[in-house]
């Protein structure tokens, strides 16, 4: 039983020491400022939001989802859901029965990870933090008395994935409370109350799986996207055996123990008999006998997840083929694929088999349809689903569904143009007679990836703003392939950005859309991409949405919280290093803030631990001093992103009304 992939895991992970001097300052006596103070939020130049568009946008922003998390027992499956301000831990007993509400908390609860059937105590241990400061703390819930009790330090630490042994005598976690910056892997006895380190190395580490009898533990040593090593504490005897992984570097995904000997089913990219492996495939080893196989190396594409049923007799797991998802289950030991029911196109996340391992709980997203649970029959190939999630009483024929579209980009591949894939939403009316404003909207990480999520802002964007909205998958994203996913580290940084102008190029091109209306839209490394669009393409960019982006990587590696410096510097490159310091004040944002000339919004978490909130008052200020209308908001109570309903219900206010003024209208206003 677990809570999620470790790639996931570490690259979500952050944490804010709160020492950081706040800039000057904004207000500039030749360019005043209207500052708003209301609650936790701080808006600077925001015009009130007219009660037209709250009318409209009410119901879009009264969506919600219902993710699965795992089976509480034979019965009930554990989901989050929102019915208030933040998502928080719900059970459901029946197909669509009713969602009982079981944490109730002023903030967002996250990694639910319930307690095996096995375990003498039924519950689960959740996570949470405070305003956004991802120093999550781990709580155990326990469904017999209804008691909640604090598991980690309750200090300045970061504690994450949760894992628990077959018998749920045994917890292993992720924590940062040695060290400040240090990933060790802690055990908790959940009978005896008591909690040691297991793995003290130094780096990132975390747990991936307990053997059957819980007296081994596989974990993972992770360095970057493209290198981590796999090993396995002996827990009694603390010894810990690092297994030999097969050329310079590769990165691993899920590992599980195959039964109660040695083999294992993993997921790597390191070559496979000698071939190298360009995504990551699903293998099973067993050393005793020197079985080695790939089970998935008749897809060309990565695995993103694995899951095996407690009895040992099925496999899941879920390919990732050019931003969507497909699931496959094993029939264990013959490793043979089994009939499933169809499934809707889109993305598959949450696999949880039942305790008895004949069902397996899913969770099924689509760009039309919010996350909800849905349980497979395993035996009759058939599913049921288990909630039907709200989407603000809209009419969900209505919405619309992207197109998988690839255009040519600045270089070549083997002698051909190299394509960028993009996911684009088209507004029904556009054509050549009525060409259409653009959003391109530019994910974060940079190791992630735009998929055909559901999102309640785009379809209004599409739906009521008539906007066409492209989300790229520019290189260095995920899903691609690992030469892909390497064409931006370090000083190849702006090549990602080239990608924008190849498809500013193929907006030209389509007769449907607006090249003179354009606007950018990102968050984190994707607020980053919006600003380095803006100062590198000035006169094709309209407006711009920078969320929690980067705006000089000096000052983020800098600023950034201390466990995950190391982690991005193996990504953006050492800034103590004088040739990539070069690189960094030549390409941030920050330094070239005099080449912006459209309207910029910034939005920013106060507390936020991976791209500190002096990168967004610091490229606010700089805009300013170019005379151009610049909005600021800022959150005290968040921290990388906006979790809590009211606070994302104002900035999507905003981000429309500000889209309606700066890329809708053919004249802007003053600043």
């Amino acid at each position: 039983m677990r809570s999620c992939t470790l790639n996931v895991a570490f690259r979500a992970v952050a944490g804010f020491t709160a020492t950081l001097a706040m800039l000057p300052s904004l207000g500039l006596a030749d360019n005043p400022v209207s500052r708003e103070e209301v609650g936790n939020r701080v808006s600077e130049n925001i015009p009130p939001i007219p009660a037209t568009l709250t009318d409209q946008l009410n119901r879009y922003q009264n969506t919600r989802g219902a993710p699965v998390a795992g089976w509480l027992d034979s019965e009930c499956l554990l989901i989050s859901t929102r019915f208030a301000e933040t998502n928080q831990a719900h059970r459901v007993c029946e197909p669509l029965g009713m969602r009982e509400q079981l944490t109730f908390y002023s903030e967002p609860v996250g990694s639910l990870t319930p307690a095996p059937a096995a375990s003498a105590r039924q519950g689960f241990v959740f996570s949470r933090d405070a305003g956004g400061d991802e120093f999550s703390q781990l709580y155990w819930f326990d469904l017999g008395t209804r008691d909640t009790t604090l598991l980690t330090d309750g200090k300045r630490s970061q504690n994450s994935g949760p894992l628990f042994s077959a018998d749920g005598n045994l917890l292993a976690y992720t924590s940062t409370s040695r060290t400040g910056k240090d990933y060790d892997i802690w055990i908790r006895d959940m009978q005896a109350g008591t909690a040691k380190t297991v793995v003290t190395e130094g780096g990132a580490w975390g747990a991936m799986d307990f053997s059957a009898d819980g007296k081994r533990l596989l974990v993972i040593h992770y360095v970057s996207i493209n290198e981590s090593y796999p090993g396995e504490v002996d827990l009694e005897t603390g010894k810990l055996r690092m297994f030999p992984v097969d050329g310079d570097k590769a990165a691993f995904g899920d590992f599980r123990f195959a039964g109660k000997d040695n083999a294992v089913y993993f997921v790597s990219d390191e070559p496979f008999k000698g071939k190298p492996s360009e995504f990551k495939t699903l293998r099973y080893h067993d050393p005793a006998s020197g079985d080695y196989k790939q089970l998935s190396g008749d897809i060309p594409w990565d695995v993103d997840a694995l899951e095996i049923s407690d009895d040992g007799a099925h496999l899941a797991f879920v390919s990732n083929e050019d931003g969507i998802d497909t699931l496959h289950v094993l029939s264990l030991p013959e490793q043979r694929e089994i009939a499933l029911p169809t499934l809707p196109v889109g993305l598959i996340g949450g696999l949880s088999f039942s305790p008895d391992g004949k069902r397996l709980a899913l969770t099924l997203n689509s760009a039309t349809s919010p996350s909800d649970a849905y349980v497979i029959d395993l035996a009759e190939a058939g599913m049921t689903r288990w909630t039907r999630s709200e989407v603000g009483g809209l009419d969900t024929a209505k919405f619309a569904s992207p197109t998988l579209i690839r255009f040519p980009t600045f270089d070549k591949v083997n002698g051909k143009a190299r394509t960028i894939p993009a996911f684009y939403y088209k507004p029904a009316n556009a054509s050549a007679t009525r060409k259409v404003p653009v959003v391109i909207n530019i994910h974060g990480g940079p190791e992630s990836q735009s998929t055909p999520y559901f999102s309640s802002t785009t379809q209004y964007m599409v739906g009521e703003l008539g906007v066409a909205v492209i989300y790229p998958n520019v290189r260095g994203s995920s899903g691609y392939g690992k030469s892909f996913l390497r064409l931006d580290n370090a000083e190849k940084r702006e090549d990602s950005v080239k990608d924008i102008g190849a498809l500013l190029d193929w907006v030209a091109l389509q007769p449907e859309l607006d090249a003179n209306r354009v606007a950018v839209f990102g968050g984190s490394y994707g607020g980053y991409m919006v600003l380095a669009t803006m100062t590198n393409y000035p006169e094709r960019i309209k407006a711009g949405i920078d969320v929690v982006g980067i705006s000089h990587f000096g000052t983020f590696l800098k600023n950034t919280e201390d466990y995950r410096r190391d982690l991005r510097r193996a990504e953006y490159g050492d800034e103590r290093d004088p040739d990539m310091q070069k690189v960094f004040e030549r390409i941030s944002p920050l330094n070239n803030a005099q080449k912006i000339r459209a309207p910029l919004f910034v939005a920013q978490g106060k507390n936020d631990p991976r791209v500190p909130f002096t990168e967004a008052e610091q490229i606010v200020k700089a805009v300013r001093d170019n005379g151009e209308p610049v909005w600021y908001l800022l959150y005290n109570d968040e921290g990388h992103g906006f979790r809590k309903k009211t606070n994302s219900d104002y900035f999507t206010a905003a981000s429309m009304l500000f889209l309606q003024r700066y890329l809708l209208n053919e004249t802007r206003p003053s600043p």
